[in-house]
C-alpha cells in the first residue's frame, strides 16, 4: 500500500498553483475586478523638437518687431512680424498640445485629455460605446498626421506616437481612436464595465 506514495500526494501539491500567489491571470467573468477608476497615458517626446521650431518663428516675429531697421515701408515688416508670430504660435500649440495624452475610464465615461493642460479634450459616455478593441499598432500614416485627426471613413483619433492603441466602436457605427500605453487593460476595463451596464458580464 506504501510501495507508491506519490499516488494521491501530488493532488494536494497541484492546488495552491490555482491561488492567488502563483501569478494566474485572474477570472474574466463577473468576479473578475474592475478599477474604479482606470488612468492611462502616452508621450512623444521627439514632439519638443518642432516645439522648438515654433518657438524659434516666435521668437523671430519678436526681433523683428522690436529690433527692425526697415523704414522705407512698414508692410513687409507687419507682414514678417504676422507671419512669424502666427506660426510660432501654431507650431507651439499643436506640438505642445500633442506631447502628451491621458485617458481616463470610469464608471459613465472615457475622457481624452491632450497635452498638459488638457485641451483639447473629448468625454465619451460609455452609454454610446458597443465595443472595443485593442490596436497593436497605430501610426500618423493611418490618420494622416499628428494630433486630433478626422476621417470621413473612420472616424477620429489622437495620435500622439506609434503603437499600441484603443480603440472603441461606437454607435454611430464610427470609431475613436487613441494611442496609449498598456491599452489592452483599457480594452478589458472597458469591455467589464459594457457588460455591466448590459447586464451581464463580459470577458477580456
Amino acid at each position: 500500500m506504501r510501495d507508491h506514495p506519490h499516488e494521491g500526494a501530488a493532488a494536494p501539491h497541484d492546488a495552491p498553483e490555482q491561488g492567488a500567489g502563483s501569478g494566474a491571470r485572474p477570472p474574466s467573468g463577473a468576479h473578475a475586478e474592475i478599477p474604479e477608476v482606470w488612468h492611462g497615458s502616452a508621450t512623444n517626446r521627439a514632439q519638443w523638437l518642432l516645439a522648438g521650431v515654433g518657438a524659434g518663428c516666435l521668437a523671430l516675429g519678436i526681433e523683428l518687431a522690436v529690433d527692425s531697421s526697415w523704414t522705407s515701408s512698414l508692410t513687409p515688416l507687419v507682414m514678417s512680424v504676422v507671419g512669424c508670430v502666427a506660426a510660432g504660435l501654431l507650431v507651439l500649440f499643436g506640438t505642445l498640445a500633442f506631447v502628451h495624452v491621458a485617458v481616463r475610464v470610469d464608471e459613465d465615461y472615457l475622457e481624452v485629455r491632450c497635452g498638459h493642460i488638457g485641451v483639447p479634450r473629448r468625454r465619451i459616455p460609455l452609454d454610446l460605446v458597443v465595443g472595443a478593441d485593442f490596436a497593436p499598432r497605430v501610426t500618423p500614416r493611418h490618420w494622416g498626421g499628428w494630433g486630433y485627426r478626422w476621417r470621413p471613413e473612420q472616424g477620429t483619433a489622437v495620435v500622439v506616437r506609434r503603437g499600441e492603441g484603443l480603440v472603441l466602436q461606437l454607435g454611430d457605427g464610427r470609431t475613436f481612436t487613441v494611442t496609449v500605453d498598456d491599452a489592452e487593460a483599457a480594452v478589458r476595463c472597458i469591455r467589464r464595465r459594457l457588460g455591466l451596464r448590459k447586464g451581464s458580464p463580459a470577458g477580456a
